[in-house]
C-alpha cells in the first residue's frame, strides 16, 4: 500500500499539562478499578480530553485536518478538572469520566471552531453533543456494579485541580490487544 493510501485512526485531543492533576486522575481511576468490576481503565499515558474523534480516514484527509488545525487562532486558557460522572448515568455507567467545571465554555467554543473546520474538509458532523470530559474507564460488565456505584458516589465532587490548555493535538490511535497506542501527528500551540 502506498503512503497516500494509508488509513489512519485519529482524533483531536487536549493533553493535561499539570502533572499533579494527572496524578490525582490516576489515583481516582485506580480506586475505581479496585472495586473489582469488569472495566477497562484508560492507561496512564493515554489520559486526555478528546475534543473531537475523527475515526479512520486516509492520510490525505489527516494532512488536511493538520492544515486546518494550524490555522486555528485561539488563546490558551485553563480548565478546572472537577467531579466524577458517568455516561449515560452514574447509577449505570458505561463510561466513567472526570468533568470540566471551569473552562468548559472555552472548550465548547474551540470544539465549534474545530467542528466547522472539519465539515469544510468533508468530515461528517458528530452525532452526539460535545460534553467536555476526561474518560477514566469503560465498564465492560455489571457484576458487582453496586460497589462501583457506591465508590463513584463517594468520589463525586473530587477536585483534581487546574490545568492549562496550551495546545490542540491531532493524535494517531493504533489499536492493540493491550490497549491503544497514541502518537502525535501534529500540534497547534495556542497563542
Amino acid at each position: 500500500m502506498s503512503l497516500s493510501g494509508e488509513i489512519i485512526r485519529c482524533f483531536i485531543a487536549i493533553e493535561l499539562k499539570n502533572q499533579e492533576v494527572l496524578r490525582r486522575l490516576i489515583e481516582v481511576r485506580d480506586k475505581i478499578t479496585a472495586t473489582g468490576v469488569d472495566l477497562k481503565p484508560v492507561e496512564d499515558e493515554n489520559i486526555h480530553l478528546t475534543l473531537r474523534f475523527i475515526g479512520e480516514v486516509p492520510r490525505s484527509v489527516v494532512d488536511e485536518v493538520c492544515g486546518f488545525i494550524n490555522t486555528i487562532s485561539y488563546k490558551g486558557f485553563k480548565i478546572h478538572v472537577k467531579n466524577i460522572g458517568g455516561f449515560p448515568s452514574l447509577e449505570k455507567p458505561r463510561v466513567i469520566w472526570a468533568g470540566v467545571e471551569e473552562g468548559s465554555d472555552e472548550l465548547l467554543e474551540l470544539y465549534r471552531i474545530v467542528e466547522a473546520g472539519l465539515r469544510r474538509i468533508g468530515i461528517k458532523p458528530e452525532r452526539e453533543e460535545f460534553t467536555p470530559h476526561i474518560t477514566l474507564a469503560r465498564v465492560k460488565g455489571y457484576r458487582g456494579i453496586e460497589k462501583l456505584v457506591k465508590t463513584l458516589m463517594e468520589l463525586r465532587g473530587t477536585d483534581f485541580g487546574y490545568s492549562p490548555v496550551e495546545e490542540v493535538i491531532v493524535k494517531k490511535s493504533v489499536l492493540t490487544p493491550r490497549g491503544p497506542i497514541y502518537s502525535n501527528i501534529c500540534v497547534k500551540k495556542l497563542a
